[in-house]
């Protein structure tokens, strides 16, 4: 599914990819902003949004500890400098989605791009922190309470067609968050009708590639260190086994298989 056909039909009140729809997540209705000459300039600025459930939810797998670092310091910081990178400039106003596009400007990044996740360079913080923000708010409705388990319906039929079993799949999955060196993320997408199983490095996202994302694991180290220091495969297997919203994976499937028709 192209992205261009995702975007145009998003809505402001869904939630991050829930059910497949790339939405503009993070976003907070319009408001008035006085400029110097008294006339009135509509804007909107990007909000942190809040997991859909208690931080203290997913213990002991993801304890409070760590969502509280995770999302409540790190996901917060990049909202907060993404929305002064932006203001007074053509990007304020656009959903995250749109500025992540914009400024990713078909594979020859403007400087803003490299905010939107994570950057260490001033010149790069603005794109990074853009794709860090909308990795995040996907990441959290990717997981639940009592997840994990098994996939069921058409999700467990594509999965069985294109990977031979569950087992297969989630060995791929795990495999593919192992191997990504260093920082990065591992995700299960939709491909021209069929099941695929991708890793990006640093804060790199379907947005700009050629797959609808359905699920993602974080294996940036402060994602987990706090809970299994440097044991990535520990964190990743309890991630696959008790963490994993399969609820979410299936409708965002149902949704991208219904955008692939009507485009």
């Amino acid at each position: 599914m192209a992205v261009s056909a995702a975007l145009s039909s998003t809505s402001a009140a869904a939630l991050p990819f829930r059910g497949g729809r790339i939405c503009p997540c993070s976003l907070r209705g319009p408001k008035s902003r006085a400029t110097s000459s008294s006339s009135s300039r509509v804007t909107a600025q990007l909000e942190l949004k809040a997991p859909p459930y208690p931080l203290d939810a997913l213990e002991p797998y993801m304890s409070q500890k760590t969502l509280e670092f995770h999302w409540g310091k790190h996901h917060r910081g990049y909202v907060d400098n993404l929305n002064k990178q932006i203001a007074g400039t053509d990007l304020d106003g656009l959903t995250l989605e749109e500025i992540v596009v914009k400024s990713y400007n078909k594979g020859s990044p403007l400087p803003t791009f490299n905010n939107a996740a994570q950057a260490w360079r001033p010149v790069l913080l603005l794109s990074l922190m853009l794709l860090y923000i909308w990795n995040h708010d996907f990441l959290w409705t990717s997981i639940k309470p009592g997840g994990g388990g098994k996939p069921s319906g058409l999700l467990l039929e594509l999965i069985e067609r294109d990977f031979g079993s569950v087992d297969a799949l989630l060995s791929e999955f795990k495999q593919a968050a192992l191997t990504q060196f260093g920082s990065g993320w591992a995700w299960l997408g939709y491909r021209a009708g069929k099941l695929v199983v991708e890793k990006t490095a640093n804060a790199v996202n379907p947005l700009v590639s050629d797959y609808t994302p359905l699920l993602v694991v974080d294996v940036w180290e402060h994602a987990y260190y706090l809970d299994y220091q440097n044991r990535r495969p520990d964190f990743v297997s309890t991630f696959i086994e008790k963490l994993i919203s399969w609820d979410a994976v299936s409708a965002r499937l149902d949704e991208a298989i219904a955008a692939s028709k009507s485009a």
